[in-house]
């Protein structure tokens, strides 16, 4: 099969577990490292599959490189190539597709609850899960683009995911290991004491306490959603 193109804007917002997962599979796949500069493919047709990392940075920023992914994007969406969006990259995904990017009503930093939407499509997707603990690092939303059906809600964020065919976008981060929590934590110390005020923003001592408990059961989540993403990709009748 062609490779699977990840796209990271960040150097410490890599594909985490995500990797471990493609890799345990031998599924082939290649990171497109848009921090260290690399170009973004003008076609689709080197790839069987498009996955967006997360970033600092807001879908709406004027950077000549979100522009190309934008219309990457649109091109997977045209000739049906499975599009996987964490994060920024849900934004981005909701944005080429006609949705709305804004702030959202609080920042959210940290472990907080997801509810699963009760819908055919959720159920495609999460089977038996009603409600996990995900990992959040977002001050921005988005609203679903024409054709997404919600599939996850948190207290202070309606749209944490939704789905259009094999395209899956999520607001929350699945893809979190132990060491890129440790290393995010590190690396937003002021982004969380900045934000402190925020009922959705744990301190670094909090979210680090409670990984060892939580994190399993959301790596068993984001096995779920990698495998279902995966048939669509592997299975293009589906």
């Amino acid at each position: 099969m062609k490779p699977i193109a990840i796209f990271c804007h960040a150097a410490h917002e890599g594909p985490g577990y995500l990797a471990e997962f493609f890799d345990a599979r031998n599924i082939p796949w290649q990171m497109i490292a848009i921090y260290a500069g690399a170009a973004v493919p003008r076609s689709v047709s080197a790839y069987s599959g498009l996955v967006f990392m997360g970033g600092p940075m807001s879908a709406n920023d004027d950077l000549p490189w979100i522009a190309r992914e934008l219309d990457l994007i649109r091109d997977a969406v045209l000739h049906d190539i499975p599009l996987l969006g964490h994060c920024f990259g849900a934004q981005l995904m909701s944005r080429a597709m006609g949705g709305v990017v804004s702030g959202n009503l609080v920042k959210e930093i940290g472990w907080g609850e997801v509810q699963v939407a009760a819908n055919e499509s959720a159920r495609f997707w999460f089977g038996n899960v009603q409600v996990f603990q995900a990992f959040h690092w977002h001050g921005e939303t988005y609203t679903l683009p024409q054709g997404a059906v919600r599939l996850l809600s948190s207290r202070d964020c309606a749209n944490q995911g939704y789905a259009i065919g094999r395209h899956l976008a999520l607001q929350c981060h699945i893809e979190m290991t132990a060491g890129m929590i440790q290393t995010w934590c590190e690396a937003g110390a002021e982004e969380i004491s900045a934000s402190e005020a925020s009922p959705a923003v744990q301190c670094a001592q909090t979210i680090q306490q409670q990984t060892e408990i939580k994190l399993p059961q959301l790596t068993r989540v984001a096995e779920q959603l990698y495998d279902t993403w995966l048939q669509g990709v592997c299975n293009p009748s589906c």
